[in-house]
């Protein structure tokens, strides 16, 4: 029941709840391919592609309702009293569910055309398991939308704990799955835990949220004035949603054309690339965000310039040691993270080259997230979707030039994300900087300098790995494996601390100052126009 009364300690909860999600989920793939590595790659490549249409609907209509919409209107209504907030709550959740159900009952009955359009290069058999396991996925998402409406509520009153464990239960759902109804239910054990971790995701959330005064009525009014207010305040999130989505229907499309097991690779790989991005981008970002509302409100550019360069300076000084260590350690950590004895050799090489090219995204991905919620605090909606859907296009075009035309296969996956989302984040940040000027030499100084130490830090990470690994432990045991990473990192980032302190990088004293800096965010958290992301579920897609 705690209000967090600071940024940091809203930040922290998010972050460690991301990063118990994203270690609960790095148990749940290592446990999927020792389950079904070594002869039934094609199944586990069914039940990823399974999640892949009932997360377009539910990103599409629920969050895209919660996070442009729906927490500033109940906001509003909540400083009117509990029961007008209620009352709008409700409304709101029985419409957009109601259209929801609706969408999922086409979609269940429509699974065979869709499990074929999406993956035609499967063949009869695999097709008949996606669309039941499509269809399994589509009753998880029903206890999604309701959950997410909760904790938009939880969190429009600034709580943020509950809502953060909810994905932490979610995946231990699957991993229930995985370990006890597998023997009896083969792949289709992991979707039912799927299920079951989605009802608990919802559930956990009820006692908070009644506590809150929230009281539930089945009402079903689309004129009330705030209903028409959220139904306004969607298309134009919602669209940008929708573009986002297009890189995971491409990967299913090529991947599931390639060797079984190509699509579980490629996601295994992507899990690895997006745990830094969610744990230093996504965080800051959401952050930073209240704040920069309040400044472009109050009409104080030039505090909004200084939040906004300190705020990408910031993820940039996390995500690009970030990037580096993936880099470095890419086999020890693919091998650590999913190295199961039924999870062959070739399939270890080919998940580490991909993380290879992954994780140069990192930096530019993490930084995405921030521009992106800059242009939504100045009331810009327009520049996302257009950048959004022009990085769309161009990661279609790379993923066919690359895995096809060029036959790098997963790889080109890899490859083609990695440069989609650099030229993303260059238009942001050009386009942005005619907005307001950020491209500075205050700026462009500390990135240099962090660059530099990165450099720095990856030379020290690649030898003592290589000397360790070479000379002084046995890596083909778990224990020296995990070893030798741990030893390597400290060393890294011991070097990465001192270069900083060395080329003066205020970034280092800055995190530890994180709450001061933003500043009051509970202030303005009305004002936000987006829902702490707390609420997207680590699912196994990735």
């Amino acid at each position: 029941m705690r209000r967090q009364t600071n940024i940091l300690s809203a930040a922290f909860i998010i972050m460690a709840a991301y990063a118990t999600s994203g270690l609960l989920g790095l148990i749940r793939n290592r446990l999927l391919a020792a389950t079904f590595f070594g002869g039934r790659e094609s199944q586990l490549d069914a039940y990823f592609a399974a999640f892949v249409i009932p997360d377009t609907l539910f990103q599409l209509l629920i969050i895209g309702a919660l996070s442009a919409a729906f927490i500033p209107v109940f906001s509003h209504y909540l400083k009117k009293g509990e029961k007008e907030a209620s009352m709008l709550a409700s409304a709101t959740m029985n419409g957009i569910t109601a259209v929801f159900l609706v969408l999922v009952v086409i979609v269940f009955l429509a699974s065979g055309i869709l499990s074929s359009i999406i993956a035609p290069s499967l063949d009869p058999e695999n097709i008949m398991l996606l669309t039941k396991l499509m269809r399994i996925t589509l009753f998880a998402q029903v206890f999604f939308a309701i959950s997410g409406f909760l904790t938009a509520i939880i969190q429009s009153h600034q709580r943020f704990l509950v809502p953060a464990l909810a994905p932490v239960v979610y995946n231990l759902g699957i991993i229930g799955g995985i370990i006890f109804l597998t023997p009896h239910f083969e792949i289709f054990g992991p979707a039912i835990g799927g299920v079951i971790g989605a009802m608990l995701h919802f559930l956990i959330q009820i006692p908070l949220a009644r506590r809150l005064g929230f009281r539930y009525s089945l009402r079903f009014n689309w004129s009330h004035p705030g209903v028409r207010e959220i139904r306004k305040l969607m298309p134009l999130r919602s669209l940008t949603l929708a573009v986002g989505q297009v890189e995971r229907f491409i990967a299913v499309f090529i991947a599931t054309a390639l060797a079984a097991g190509s699509l579980t690779i490629f996601n295994f790989a992507r899990q690895l690339y997006i745990l830094p991005v969610t744990l230093f981008g996504t965080t800051i970002g959401q952050a930073a965000f209240p704040t920069l509302s309040s400044e472009i409100s109050s009409d104080k550019k030039e505090e909004f310039q200084k939040t906004l360069q300190s705020s990408l300076h910031q993820v940039l000084y996390l995500s690009l040691p970030a990037a580096a260590i993936i880099l470095v350690l890419r086999l020890p950590v693919v091998r650590i993270a999913f190295g199961a004895r039924n999870f062959p050799w070739e399939a270890t090489l080919l998940t580490s080259k991909t993380v290879a090219f992954l994780a140069l995204a990192i930096p530019t991905q993490a930084v995405t997230g921030v521009l992106t919620r800059a242009f939504y605090a100045l009331h810009d909606t327009k520049t996302p979707l257009i950048t959004a859907t022009i990085a769309a296009a161009l990661t279609v075009a790379l993923s066919i030039l690359f895995s096809q035309t060029m036959g790098f296969g997963v790889i080109g996956l890899g490859l083609a994300l990695a440069a989609s989302t650099l030229v993303h984040a260059f238009l942001l940040i050009v386009l942005l900087n005619r907005k307001v000027e950020i491209i500075t030499s205050k700026f462009i100084l500390p990135i240099m300098k962090m660059v530099f130490a990165t450099a720095a830090t990856g030379v020290f990470l690649w030898i003592p790995m290589r000397i360790i690994d070479r000379f002084i432990l046995d890596t083909t045991r778990t224990l020296n494996l995990l070893l030798l990473t741990v030893s390597v990192l400290a060393i890294g980032m011991v070097v990465y601390i001192n270069l900083s302190n060395l080329l003066r990088i205020t970034q280092l004293a800055e995190l530890m100052t994180l709450g001061r800096r933003v500043g009051n965010w509970r202030k303005v958290l009305e004002e936000s126009e987006e829902l702490l992301e707390s609420t997207n579920i680590e699912k196994p897609a990735g």
